[in-house]
């Protein structure tokens, strides 16, 4: 991870609403998805809201990803 990356999350997180909340939701995501990885069984309905929740999180994941390269670009442009 390079630093202006690092760097550039860091000021995201401080400074935009949006980026703000993505990171709120990507957490609460991977926290559901690990109360479901403590269950030894999933039921098919946990399989499926687990898969959801996969994708969810990883939606989220892009979208904080491209604020960083936008916010990057400006920086270096």
């Amino acid at each position: 991870m390079s630093s202006l990356a690092e760097a550039t999350r860091e000021q995201l997180m401080a400074t935009n609403e949006h980026y703000q909340t993505l990171r709120k939701e990507h957490i609460r995501y991977a926290s559901e998805l690990e109360q479901l990885a403590l269950k030894a069984h999933l039921s098919e309905q946990e399989k499926l809201e687990e898969i959801r929740l996969k994708k969810l999180k990883l939606r989220v994941k892009d979208e904080m990803e491209l604020l960083v390269h936008q916010q990057a670009q400006t920086v270096t442009h």
